[in-house]
């Protein structure tokens, strides 16, 4: 179950002083300090429709590949069959008025396009 709760068609919080947006280049939500939290704050135009979010929104994890999606695959791994390795994945955008620009330092394939956020509640439903 999320933690989210909605505040327009595009955003949702996790907690106060927090904004999140739904990522379809990592099928993920990101959560963006807006004041009230410790740590790095963004700016935030306010409009929860056509969000503009200052600076940049730079997202960094390792991730496992190949996945380890299934029990199958998880044994396979456990076993030394499969060889897990990390993999430094970056999601960098700038989100003004309702877009999202992934930049070219994205490692997945929303690389240097321009996009519409997404439903908020279309994406949830699916993630």
């Amino acid at each position: 179950m999320s933690s989210f709760v909605a505040i327009s068609s595009v955003l949702a919080s996790a907690s106060q002083g927090t904004v999140a947006f739904f990522c379809k280049g990592c099928d993920a939500p990101h959560v963006i300090n807006i004041g009230g939290n410790a740590g790095p704050t963004w700016g935030f135009n306010g409009n929860h429709e056509k969000p503009t979010l200052t600076p940049s929104v730079l997202v960094q994890w390792e991730q496992g590949e190949p996945p380890c999606d299934d029990l199958d695959m998880a044994e396979k791994i456990l076993s030394g069959e499969v060889i897990q390795t990390k993999v430094k994945k970056v999601c960098h955008s700038f989100v003004t008025d309702g877009k999202i620009q992934y930049l070219g330092d994205c490692t997945h394939e929303l690389a240097g396009q321009t996009v519409d956020l997404p439903s908020w509640e279309e994406c949830m439903e699916s993630w």
